[in-house]
């Protein structure tokens, strides 16, 4: 491998790492939010419809996020769950009802708040 591959190389990591970085990718801390989102694809239909009924596996995967307010905003607001299809608007309102009682209430989430 010459130099300038190496070069090369170097600079697409240094800007896959910065826009990593760029996405949120220390608010969760075990994983980036996208990859994050790509584990909620049990609630893919409970974040698009406010009356549809929550999986059991949904809020299994929501609560290993460890209810980290930072990481779960981060999660549905990325862009994973926006290619996805998943309205921010209802999918914010998942642990409530998912029942998970030390959810965090009250904080703010880009222009939602967690109910």
């Amino acid at each position: 491998m010459g130099a300038t591959t190496k070069a090369l190389c170097l600079l697409g990591l240094l800007l896959l790492s910065l826009s990593i970085s760029s996405n949120g990718a220390g608010e969760c801390p075990r994983s980036t939010p996208d990859n994050e989102a790509m584990k909620l694809a049990p609630c893919a239909s409970a974040a698009q419809d406010a009356n549809a009924a929550v999986p059991s596996s949904c809020c299994t995967q929501v609560k290993k996020l460890g209810l980290n307010p930072k990481c779960l905003c981060a999660v549905m607001l990325s862009n994973m769950a926006k290619m996805a299809g998943i309205n921010p608007e209802i999918a914010i309102g998942i642990p409530k009802r998912c029942n998970l009682a030390d959810r965090p209430i009250g904080y703010k989430c880009g222009a939602y708040t967690l109910p």
